[in-house]
């Protein structure tokens, strides 16, 4: 749990060894000196329980046997047994003060574990007061009295926190942890531990409640290697994992991914080079719009212990991993990432950023310049002596899962919910469902998805609609306004724009959109073609939709299209007849430009002509100032 576990049993005692070698001890009862040399022939056989039990003897023996007492601590707290140890720490310190300098520092963080910071700090800045400290050991005391003087302050300032146990639906008297949700909170995601063997399990939302978990699928899970710490894309269509020492991996963990095909999942494939190394990459995290994971590794590079790194993905595949940097990694260790779907919340444990001890959570955000601020503990008692990790949080932030042993549940690890405090949530978000269908038909189609944040003028969401039903899923920042791309080859892509300013962030936003097969007086309004007031100059939050038309006509090399210019009644007859014309002809000019054969285009403006709405409000007038392509040969 705290960095001394992490560190060899005998180094851990070695100062205690050397006065066993001296045979100078501070009793003279040989059944207690007898007891503590069989100790010390237990520990160097490795039998840590039978070493307890002699040292036990030896004290009972002699109660002021100081060397047996400090052994018998060490030994304790060695296993984890802190609460144990703290008291034969703290007879060997009153026997002897200055028996051992080391003393001080066990015992300090032996009493961080258990939460006796007063205590611990005290003891720890007696430890810093001695000369010619190793300065790995000055470092570390100097890490807990951090903790200390965070931890004290914390506990005078609690937040709220009500942890709910998610009930026998989920959890059972085997381990469970490190739960994801998708973004409609329909599917919980989970590893189980049964056996030493870790797989997957799956629980679907009906009617507000959770079902009875199941096995996630023998695509995903073995009976031979462990599979765990995962994240699920948005739309529950992708699953990004860690796979331990399977045949095709490169290191000792590695991250897969695999995509659901129906109601089962396909086979997964490493990720492989340069985002799998050598090294040990695990417990992968992946944003929103599916083109950057954030992972754990011990690779070259680092700060020390595990760090937190992310990688993108490009044309070629995923890029070189970068390193998260200082304001999130330290030279201890730093795991469990959480990106929120609003790409600007980050959520860790760490044992390096002063906390409560042991492995505490974070949040980090994104500031104006895109970098990554120092992170903010989330205080007790979300954290607390013990470790804390595998946070995620629902789409809308509102909610958080985790597991622990430490509270009343059904045996082992179990997934709690508690709702997050207000100054701990993420920006608000909301996600749009959408379905894709045959006009004639109204059979379900898999087509290109693409959503663009206007203001932006960038895509905040790529992906292709289930072939199976046809389905999307995009998680979007609320209080924004899109624009919406859908295209397959054969058929007119579809443009429109929506807007989530005002939109109830707890509820979806839902779209159904049918496509037209390629015919001859087909006809597409591009909605996303801006213009300032009376002007034909082409705005630069345009260039998306155009760069969607030059994909369309080169995925379709035989189409011959009109762009069509319309506008409303308002002013000059022949003024608007030109404006439109002219229009059209920017958006003609454009594609020219983009090396689209000027024959397979012709331009015509339509003025006031051929409203699509009465000309009687601002809104119906928008809607008539409008460009548009139609088929005119295929």
């Amino acid at each position: 749990m705290r960095i001394f576990y992490l560190l060899a049993v005998f180094v851990l005692l070695s100062p205690v060894y050397a006065f066993a070698q001296q045979r100078q001890y501070s009793t003279t009862d040989k059944e207690a000196i007898k007891n503590f040399a069989l100790a010390n022939q237990s520990l160097d056989e490795h039998l840590y329980d039978d070493a307890i039990v002699q040292l036990q003897k030896a004290v009972d023996n002699d109660g002021k046997f100081v060397e047996a007492h400090a052994l018998l601590a060490d030994v304790l707290h060695s296993r984890v047994q802190n609460k144990a140890a703290i008291p034969h720490y703290l007879k060997a310190i009153s026997l002897s003060p200055e028996y051992s300098r080391s003393v001080y520092l066990r015992v300090g963080d032996a009493e961080v574990s258990e939460a006796q910071y007063v205590a611990a700090k005290q003891h720890l800045e007696k430890y810093i007061t001695y000369p010619n400290l190793v300065a790995r050991d000055e470092a570390y005391a100097r890490k807990l009295l951090r903790d200390c003087e965070f931890a004290i302050d914390a506990l005078k300032h609690p937040v709220p926190f009500v942890p709910i146990n998610m009930g026998p639906e989920i959890n059972t008297a085997a381990d469970e942890y490190l739960p994801v949700a998708t973004a409609d909170e329909g599917t919980l995601i989970f590893t189980r531990k049964i056996n030493s063997n870790e797989d997957f399990y799956k629980s679907d939302k009906l009617n507000g409640k959770w079902k009875t978990s199941v096995y996630l699928s023998d695509a995903i899970n073995t009976p031979t290697y462990n599979e765990g710490a995962q994240s699920i894309s948005q739309d529950g269509k992708y699953l990004f994992f860690t796979g331990c020492n399977r045949p095709d991996g490169q290191g000792r963990c590695d991250i897969y991914i695999t995509q659901r095909k129906g109601d089962d999942w396909g086979k997964p494939f490493s990720l492989s080079a340069p985002l799998n190394s050598a090294g040990w990459e695990a417990q992968p995290s992946i944003s929103a719009d599916g083109r950057t994971i954030y992972f754990v590794s011990n690779r070259k590079g680092g700060y020390g212990g595990y760090d937190i790194w992310k990688s993108t993905l490009t044309d070629k595949g995923w890029g070189t991993p970068e390193n998260m940097g200082p304001n999130v990694n330290t030279v201890y260790d730093e795991q469990s990432p959480f990106i929120h779907p609003d790409d600007s919340t980050f959520y860790f444990c760490s044992n390096g950023w002063p906390g409560m001890g042991g492995r505490d959570l974070f949040i980090s955000r994104m500031a104006k310049d895109g970098k990554w601020q120092k992170p903010v503990n989330l205080g007790s008692p979300i954290n607390s002596s013990g470790d804390e990790n595998g946070l995620t949080l629902t789409a809308n932030g509102a909610y958080a899962f985790f597991s622990s042993n430490n509270l009343n549940g059904f045996g082992g690890y179990d997934i709690y919910t508690f709702e997050l405090p207000l100054s701990l949530r993420p920006n608000i978000v909301t996600y749009v469902k959408g379905n894709i269908k045959d006009i004639k038909t109204k059979a379900p189609l898999e087509a290109i998805i693409e959503i663009i944040d206007l203001e932006k003028n960038m895509p905040v969401y790529q992906d292709y609609s289930s072939e199976d039903s046809g389905e999307f899923l995009a998680t979007l920042a609320a209080g924004k306004n899109y624009g919406l791309n859908i295209s397959r080859q054969g058929y007119l892509f579809y443009s429109d724009n929506f807007s989530l300013i005002g939109h109830a962030p707890k509820t979806a936003f839902n779209i159904s959109v049918l496509l037209s097969p390629i015919e001859i007086g087909g006809k597409v309004i591009l909605k996303n073609i801006f213009f300032d007031t009376n002007k034909f100059d082409l705005k630069v939050e345009s260039k998306a939709e155009l760069q969607k038309l030059v994909e369309f006509l080169t995925l379709n090399p035989t189409v011959r299209i009109e762009i069509s210019g319309y506008t409303d009644d308002v002013g000059n007859d022949a003024t608007n007849q030109l404006l439109s014309e002219n229009r059209a002809k920017s958006v003609y000019s454009y594609l020219t430009s983009s090396n689209i054969n000027a024959a397979r285009l012709v331009y015509k403006g339509y003025g006031k002509t051929e409203p699509i709405a009465p000309n009687t409000s601002d809104d119906n007038r928008a809607k008539n100032r409008r460009t548009e392509f139609k088929i005119i040969a295929k």
